[in-house]
């Protein structure tokens, strides 16, 4: 199989770190391609949201697999935008990274992927209007995965205290889902090894409490978790707080179920404690 990633972020960059042996050719977009270091095997292409240069356009033709991660911007997806031709002309496997926050504010109830996205953020509307543009260029053969908080190495409550960084905020009743990157990378390939296309909820087991994270990472660090902060008092930017303006326990029983997924990481305590033994957020000697 050739693979085509557009957008390689964070979680993207790690698939191929974990299965791009699996891929006869690895090739993907970052806005800018000089001077960045990426795992080996990578054919590196640019795209900020313009036409991009034939030979991406070839590339992406060829791909047997297409892995997308490019946030929408406010009219929507950029590489729909202008490569809608080149994809309506391929029925090759396309996988799109969505998130929970499509669902909205369910005061701390459970949800699933039967459940209608209601959330009050334009941002989070957007996202469905894409993954719905993404079914349809598709025709049908797309796996939508809606990620949770995303986490890992050089991502994580461990790094954000060391640097000083880490808060608690505290808003009563607010309660999320988290998801650590390997479990994604897993998600994301049995999403590609899965016949048919769907939605499904990338997530942890355990929704938590944003401040519980924080302190328990302290814990592991063995240092004093930062003092707590009220929410309706604390200083934030629009966009943090943003973030707290959905509470959700969100169910990942339809991915263990239909892609046959088994989380290395169920809950975040498990994530953190394997960070650590990693030496995440230790100083260096």
């Amino acid at each position: 199989m050739r693979l085509f990633i557009l957008g390689l972020g964070y979680s993207a960059r790690h698939f191929v770190r974990r299965f791009g042996g699996s891929f006869s050719h690895v090739a993907g977009t970052v806005r800018d391609p000089a001077g960045r270091g990426d795992p080996a095997g990578i054919e590196l292409h640019g795209f900020s949201g313009s036409r991009p240069a034939d030979a991406t356009v070839d590339r992406l033709g060829e791909a047997d697999v297409l892995l997308t991660s490019i946030p929408p911007g406010s009219t929507g997806d950029p590489a729909l935008a202008v490569l809608g031709d080149t994809l309506a002309t391929s029925r090759r496997k396309v996988v799109y990274l969505s998130t929970i926050g499509v669902y909205g504010d369910h005061a701390g109830g459970w949800v699933d992927e039967s459940t209608p996205p209601q959330s009050s953020l334009e941002r989070a509307r957007m996202r469905v209007a894409v993954e719905q543009a993404w079914m349809e260029a598709a025709h049908g053969n797309v796996a939508i995965l809606r990620l949770a908080g995303i986490y890992g190495p050089g991502r994580n409550a461990l790094v954000t205290l060391r640097s000083g960084r880490a808060r608690r905020i505290i808003k009563p009743g607010q309660i999320f889902n988290r998801i650590h990157v390997d479990d994604i990378a897993s998600a994301i390939m049995a999403a590609i090894q899965h016949q048919d296309g769907g939605t499904w909820n990338v997530c942890d087991d355990e929704p938590a409490p944003p401040q519980d994270v924080i302190t328990y990472a302290a814990q592991l660090m063995g240092v004093a978790p930062p003092a707590e902060e009220a929410f309706a008092t604390a200083e934030m930017s629009v966009m943090a707080r943003s973030f707290y303006a959905s509470s959700a326990r969100v169910s990942n029983a339809r991915l263990k179920r239909e892609l046959g997924v088994t989380l290395v990481y169920p809950t975040y305590r498990h994530g953190l404690d394997a960070l650590w033994h990693d030496g995440e957020g230790k100083l260096a000697p």
